[in-house]
């Protein structure tokens, strides 16, 4: 492809463009190697810099990441997993699974999930207002970050209030058969619904190390509250990497 010094666009963006449909293509496959900056000056006929330029920009959109001494490659495409208003069935909790194990494993995916913390702490405004609890006053959090395909996708917090999951298995790494909302309903504590509020935006540097992201990849971040008929039962927040989940909903048209 020859540069259109008419074209409105610049140089730089018509390679970056050029070599984006030949990744949507599969002309360049995921895992291969892009061309060199050497190869790009002489396909194109610019000047180095201006293949830094393209090249930036699919690393921006996070189409291609760098590997130290190797170049620059085309992104392999993680496993997306779904998040639908019927991932909390009880159905789903009746084979002793957490609704992100079995949609994994019914994918055939490999999951594992790594527990980061199980503390008490002063509860934030943030979480107080959710949980309908005086701000300060002390919650139990468990902290986890989980893994598809040995990749990072979701760094997760749960907030309870004290008196529901005191000396149950929630406070421990493992939580048992059906995970923390089977404990809580063993204890007559019956989810009734759900509310989630979702922002998509760019990771902080925190998250982006936490997720292994590259550049160009936002995340999705969620907060989810669950309740009882009476009131909330946990407050939920998680980070996912915006590139490995898509979010489907199902629900009745409201009278």
């Amino acid at each position: 492809m020859a540069i259109n010094r008419n074209d409105p666009r610049s140089p730089s963006r018509q390679i970056a463009d050029d070599l984006r449909t030949a990744i949507r293509d599969g002309e360049i496959k995921p895992g291969e190697r892009l061309p060199s900056e050497r190869d790009l000056v002489d396909r194109y006929g610019i000047a180095p810099q201006t293949a830094r330029q393209a090249v930036a920009a699919l690393k921006t959109e996070g189409l291609v990441d760098s590997r130290a001494g190797r170049g620059v490659f085309v992104r392999k495409p993680p496993a997306v997993v779904q998040v639908g208003s019927d991932r909390y069935a009880r159905w789903r909790r009746d084979g002793g699974k957490g609704p992100l194990q079995l949609e994994a494993e019914e994918r055939g995916l490999a999951w594992r999930q790594e527990i980061l913390g199980l503390s008490t702490e002063p509860a934030a405004d943030w979480v107080a207002k959710r949980l309908d609890v005086s701000p300060g006053i002390k919650v139990f959090v468990r902290r986890r970050r989980t893994w598809i395909d040995d990749s990072p996708i979701q760094l997760a917090d749960s907030y309870y209030r004290l008196h529901d999951v005191w000396r149950s298995p929630i406070m421990e790494k493992d939580t048992g058969p059906g995970g923390a909302y089977a404990r809580l309903e063993e204890r007559g504590l019956r989810l009734k619904r759900f509310r989630e509020e979702i922002t998509i935006r760019m990771p902080t540097p925190e998250e982006a190390t936490g997720l292994q992201l590259g550049p160009g990849i936002p995340i999705a971040e969620l907060y989810r509250i669950a309740y009882t008929d009476e009131r909330p039962l946990e407050v939920f927040r998680a980070i996912m990497s915006g590139d490995s989940h898509t979010f489907a909903y199902d629900f009745d048209l409201p009278e």
